[in-house]
């Protein structure tokens, strides 16, 4: 399902002035001229003018993150994604990425598989989600028997009207029958057939140079929170004690 394009409201936040005009033309320059000759005769405008600031925005988020989602915190250089794509097993072998992404997973569970919250810069706009991406077979089943039991409790999560408003109505792949082992007939089964569970909403391109883009970013990674908090419930009581700490590109 395609992220839907909304617009952003008035009132600048102090602690971040927005991505410079430099950074953003960089970014549309190198989705034209993705070669690594062009981009390493620039490099040094990516490093000051669009990692830089990412990294000062993430430092930001974190100083807020602290107070109503504190197992999110992530230090900015394990946070923001490299620039480079892996090709391995990719038709397109353009080597950079032509955005900058960060991703603020549980501590204590998988980076990739559990939910987690994500956002990314773009020519294209702001892209802002939550939520379950890639979960493994384990992390799936083990999210659908939560939701067996508690369905109710991630239905009023999502009626939620500051969370609608901001992010919209929940989305992601899903089956087209309930997975073998679950009742078709239960309540629950509508839920169950997802295999992710997302919210995802892209923002004009013009927030990125401004200071409202800290804003933006916290009030919805807020509103989100008890979504990712609600899906991981189910990963952290499985848990084993030892394993070591380990996640939306």
């Amino acid at each position: 399902m395609k992220p839907t394009i909304i617009g952003t409201g008035r009132g600048a936040t102090a602690g971040f002035a927005g991505f410079p005009a430099e950074g953003l033309a960089f970014l549309r320059s190198l989705k034209r001229n993705n070669r690594r000759e062009w981009f390493q005769a620039r490099k040094h405008i990516y490093d000051e003018k669009v990692r830089a600031p990412m990294m000062e925005l993430v430092s930001a988020l974190n100083a807020s993150m602290s107070r109503f989602a504190p197992d999110y915190v992530r230090e900015p250089e394990a946070a923001v994604y490299r620039v480079y794509r892996d090709t391995r097993f990719s038709p397109d072998k353009t080597p950079y990425k032509t955005h900058i992404a960060a991703i603020f997973p549980r501590h204590g569970l998988d980076r990739h598989a559990c939910a987690g919250l994500y956002f990314s810069v773009s020519p294209g706009g702001v892209e802002i989600a939550g939520g379950v991406y890639t979960p493994t077979p384990d992390e799936l089943r083990a999210i659908r028997l939560h939701l067996v039991d508690h369905h109710q409790e991630l239905r009023r999560i999502l009626r939620g009207r500051t969370l609608r408003t901001l992010m919209g109505e929940l989305m992601g792949a899903e089956l087209t029958r309930v997975p073998k082992g679950f009742d078709c007939e239960h309540p629950s089964a509508d839920l169950v057939r997802c295999r992710q569970w997302l919210l995802d909403v892209t923002l004009e391109p013009a927030l990125a140079a401004t200071p409202e883009l800290y804003q933006e970013l916290v009030k919805r990674f807020r509103a989100m929170t008890p979504l990712v908090e609600f899906l991981n419930a189910p990963l952290l009581a499985g848990r084993p004690e030892k394993k070591a700490a380990r996640f939306f590109g």
